[in-house]
């Protein structure tokens, strides 16, 4: 049940007409994913995260992202991966179920109605998982959600 409260679709992250990247989030994960040049041997590409600042690119040449972030990760459970031509980038969230705008700070943003139904998904994916026996990928929020990281006492930890 709850792969059915899981991101319908990647945003993408365009700047001058250019796609940079694609990107989806959960309650505890921020995922991105950049297409890889043909003909670089995958040992060149390197990806730096940190706390707050996220960098990317193919060694010797300057970086193709070197941003902050949106939000604090957690650097020891965040990684990145090679496949099929695609760099993916998992952010484990420092504050589970914050909803993000866009990855990079300032830049990219989701507008007011996209954020909205981001937040919505993953209030209804915190309901999932704290109530494992029910689905909740039919229900349906009339007017403003509640954030995530907050209602009725906030996200319960493990």
């Amino acid at each position: 049940m709850a792969e059915k409260l899981a991101p319908e679709k990647r945003h993408n992250f365009v700047h001058d007409g250019q796609k940079v990247f694609e990107w989806d989030q959960t309650l505890e994960e921020v995922n991105i994913y950049i297409s890889l040049p043909p003909n670089v041997h995958s040992k060149q590409f390197y990806c730096k995260i940190q706390s707050k600042h996220v960098e990317v690119g193919i060694k010797g040449n300057p970086p193709y992202l070197n941003h902050d972030l949106t939000c604090p990760v957690k650097t020891d459970s965040s990684f990145w991966t090679l496949e099929d031509g695609i760099m993916h980038i998992t952010l484990q969230k420092r504050d589970k179920g914050q909803t993000w705008a866009s990855p990079i700070l300032g830049q990219g943003q989701l507008d007011p109605y996209a954020t909205d139904l981001e937040q919505k998904r993953l209030m209804l994916q915190r309901f999932q998982e704290e109530n494992p026996g029910f689905d909740f990928s039919q229900a349906q929020f009339s007017g403003n959600c509640p954030d995530p990281r907050t209602f009725m006492g906030g996200i319960r930890s493990d």
